[in-house]
């Protein structure tokens, strides 16, 4: 059964006196695979609170204070990506203030033509996601896409961890996903720029721990710090590395308020320089802006 909304709050706005606000996980689609990804989080995900398409996330979150916006979106089948890509491109062509990453489906052929035709169109890393496209962070066929970015130096955004999971995916996350499986992708390509979202759930401690050795990984807050699941706030990685932590939502596709994790994060007190980090400066850092 899908989890269930929250009723909570939002805000106008962004609170007056913050440092700039990059939001580092916002999805964007053409409009019919929004559509369809709604479709399966009504089934077995969660309510989502804000159906909206392309132009009015944006115009949503850059009304409400937002100064960035890092688009990521996912194929899941061969021959997707290079329209997805393409979509993405003209998105970020169209307003500046978004920072568009292109994606591609492991194993899949001419992957790498497909990330290098990305690059050249303007999009500023890669976004995959383990769970929905069914690969595991170490498998072979991965090892292509990851020279192409580091030969590019354009980060890579995986969902690597284990949660959010669902038995509706066409693999199970705890068997092809862990921590164990990032490190060997961060001992195998030190030159790789890797950020795992949802602060590696469900692994908290593990990834905090991965953060401290490696300096080519970055973690982000999405969903993690709301309250929304069963699991302790993980502040390790905040207290850890801060400065390898982004400020990230998942929106539209969330199931409360679209500011409820930056309250959080601004009722943690991490102090000004942290928290300008946290909230902008270090996704802007990663994207070499």
């Amino acid at each position: 059964m899908p989890l269930p909304a929250l009723q909570d709050e939002e805000g106008p706005r962004l609170p007056e006196g913050l440092p700039p606000v990059v939001d580092a996980h916002v999805h964007l689609f053409p409009d019919r695979v929004f559509e369809a990804v709604w479709r399966w989080f009504d089934q077995y995900g969660w309510p989502i609170r804000y159906k909206l398409h392309t132009p009015q996330v944006l115009s949503f979150l850059l009304a409400r204070g937002v100064s960035r916006v890092v688009a990521l979106h996912y194929s899941h089948r061969p021959g997707m990506a290079r329209m997805l890509n393409a979509y993405v491109a003209e998105v970020a062509r169209a307003e500046p203030r978004v920072l568009g990453l292109a994606t591609v489906l492991p194993g899949e052929e001419g992957a790498t033509r497909i990330l290098e035709e990305a690059f050249a169109a303007g999009l500023r890393g890669v976004k995959l996601h383990c769970h929905v496209q069914c690969f595991s962070p170490d498998a072979p066929e991965l090892h292509e896409i990851y020279a192409a970015c580091a030969k590019a130096g354009r980060p890579l955004v995986m969902h690597a961890g284990r949660e959010p999971a669902s038995p509706q995916y066409a693999c199970d996350p705890y068997r092809i996903c862990g921590v164990e499986r990032v490190e060997r992708v961060l001992k195998d390509h030190p030159t790789l720029k890797l950020c795992v979202p949802h602060l590696g759930a469900d692994e908290f401690d593990a990834y905090a721990r991965l953060l401290e050795r490696y300096d080519t990984l970055w973690l982000d807050t999405t969903m993690m710090v709301t309250g929304y699941f069963p699991v302790p706030l993980p502040r390790g990685a905040l207290q850890v590395r801060p400065e390898r932590v982004l400020y990230g939502t998942d929106f539209p596709n969330i199931p409360y308020a679209w500011d409820r994790e930056l309250k959080t994060l601004l009722g943690l007190k991490l102090g000004d320089d942290v928290l300008a980090g946290v909230l902008g400066q270090n996704a802007l850092r990663l994207y070499g802006e």
